[in-house]
């Protein structure tokens, strides 16, 4: 009897043990955020929540920096499981599904005003296509508007700009696609080699954020801004679904509780953190150059050709391009409407 008692003991530690351990599950996360950005501590605090929260049932391990490689790198490690995630732009994203390039049509964007209310209906469609193709992802955050920066010759004009030497990351096929609609051939490159390929001349135009210049240290080599929103940006922090699935269903809800409301933050503090940036950079010598009303008409007359070449290619459906001008058109009615009261 006793002998009987030991041995269910033994069994029901045993169990517990691996149930616990099924239900222990630490995500190995790589992004290009450097150590100390507001990313990187947001993320940090996200996961100690989550931490907390589970009883260590499920922990975060970020990779900072860039040291995991370039997004083509993080996303093969995630398909041999030797990474679980990692922070993506959109652009990067592409490869598990083509639609999150919808915000990165050229020029689409006037304001942040657009932007917000577009988002509010069309970010699901990003969210729900990205967990089809294996993500789980916790909203998008907004990076806010990315300028053409030079390192050699103020752009005006789209001449001005088919004589430079223009980077596009390595792995977005919008970008890519788009930008040849202007009638140039950029030069594709990871994000990691971007600064040192801007100090030898290897290119010398860029199109980033504000924030992400100062970040990324790009910012050192600029010497020109072109003073028009070029295109939007955003990023996101994508788990492959299989190993989020191996979280427990309570300890799921936590995760995306929290790190929705991580990425949340991190949009609405890029919004702030944008306008301080430009700033800097202005005050920091960087010349902003301000395309006249006609060179601005051929700038959009050339966005919105690559928008159409990015319906031809297959690259944005038809059907998602029109849900966006859609909500786009709703609000300018609707703004037109407030004015007019």
């Amino acid at each position: 009897m006793k002998l009987l008692s030991v041995r269910s003991l033994f069994l029901a530690l045993f169990f517990i043990f691996i149930a616990s351990d099924v239900y222990s599950v630490t995500l190995k996360i790589a992004t290009i955020s450097p150590e100390g950005s507001m990313w990187m501590e947001k993320m940090r605090e996200g996961a100690k929540k989550v931490a907390d929260q589970t009883d260590n049932r499920v922990r975060f391990k970020f990779y900072p920096g860039g040291v995991m490689g370039s997004d083509k790198d993080v996303v093969r490690k995630m398909r041999i499981n030797q990474l679980q995630g990692g922070t993506f732009p959109g652009g990067g994203l592409a490869t598990f599904f083509k639609g999150c390039q919808l915000y990165g049509q050229l020029m689409k964007f006037n304001s942040m005003a657009e932007v917000d209310y577009v988002r509010k209906y069309m970010d699901k469609y990003i969210v729900d296509g990205l967990e089809k193709a294996g993500l789980i992802t916790f909203g998008l955050a907004g990076g806010g508007f990315a300028y053409i920066m030079s390192t050699e010759a103020p752009i005006e004009t789209v001449n001005d700009l088919r004589k430079q030497k223009i980077w596009i990351p390595d792995n977005d096929e919008s970008s890519k696609g788009a930008i040849k609609a202007f009638g140039i051939n950029p030069i594709p490159l990871s994000l990691v080699n971007v600064k040192p390929s801007m100090q030898t001349g290897a290119i010398n135009t860029i199109a980033t954020t504000p924030v992400g210049a100062i970040i990324l240290q790009w910012h050192t080599q600029v010497k020109y801004l072109t003073n028009m929103p070029f295109l939007y940006l955003y990023a996101a922090l994508a788990v492959n679904k299989k190993a989020f699935l191996r979280i427990s269903e309570p300890d799921r809800k936590i995760v995306k509780t929290e790190m929705t409301k991580v990425f949340h933050e991190i949009g609405t503090q890029n919004s702030i953190d944008n306008i301080k940036a430009l700033e800097a950079l202005e005050n920091r010598g960087i010349k902003f150059v301000s395309p006249s009303k006609e060179a601005t008409e051929v700038w959009r007359d050339k966005a919105k050709s690559a928008s159409e070449s990015l319906v031809e290619s297959g690259i944005l459906t038809q059907a998602a391009v029109d849900s966006l001008d859609k909500y786009l058109a709703d609000y300018h009615l609707n703004t037109n409407k407030v004015n007019e009261e």
